[in-house]
């Protein structure tokens, strides 16, 4: 595993639409290192998601650790099929540091996807898995949290030494 090197605000990649990945490509060596690659960056920038395009990759993959008990997810091919209720919510991005706003996102969505085995799935996810799945899901067509972020909401935190 190797940590990426995450593209940033003003980075043309992140505003690119990804590429869907070859079903049959899933397990081979170059996408299962991506995904591996993908969580521990993720882990180490204390990330709750990260899009293979913050990475420099166009391919639509995903992962997400929602510190459930159930993560790191991966989401390969994500679409969201069905969403349900908003809520407004403190948002952030890797490729933004220390940038915060509010951002209205659904309290539920319904995301088919694959898994890293190649294994087609349906989960129903609510609360910040949904916010996340929709965070990401977002990055994977060339939107950012800030085209979302409420008028006057966007915050600059300094960051602690």
């Amino acid at each position: 595993m190797a940590l990426r090197t995450i593209r940033e605000d003003g980075d043309e990649i992140l505003r690119k639409r990804s590429r869907e990945v070859v079903i049959d490509d899933i397990t081979g060596e170059k996408i299962q290192s991506l995904i591996d690659d993908m969580i521990e960056t993720m882990h180490n920038f204390n990330g709750v998601g990260l899009a293979a395009v913050q990475v420099g990759i166009l391919k639509r993959v995903v992962v997400i650790d929602v510190e459930d008990g159930n993560g790191p997810y991966v989401f390969i091919n994500p679409q969201i099929m069905k969403t349900k209720g908003e809520k407004e919510c403190d948002e952030g991005c890797l490729s933004f540091p220390n940038q915060f706003g509010k951002v209205i996102r659904p309290t539920e969505v319904v995301v088919e996807f694959y898994d890293r085995n190649a294994k087609k799935k349906k989960i129903k996810a609510k609360d910040l898995l949904a916010q996340a799945i929709s965070h990401e899901c977002d990055h994977l067509e060339g939107i950012l949290f800030v085209d979302k972020v409420l008028p006057g909401t966007l915050e600059y935190v300094t960051p602690e030494e």
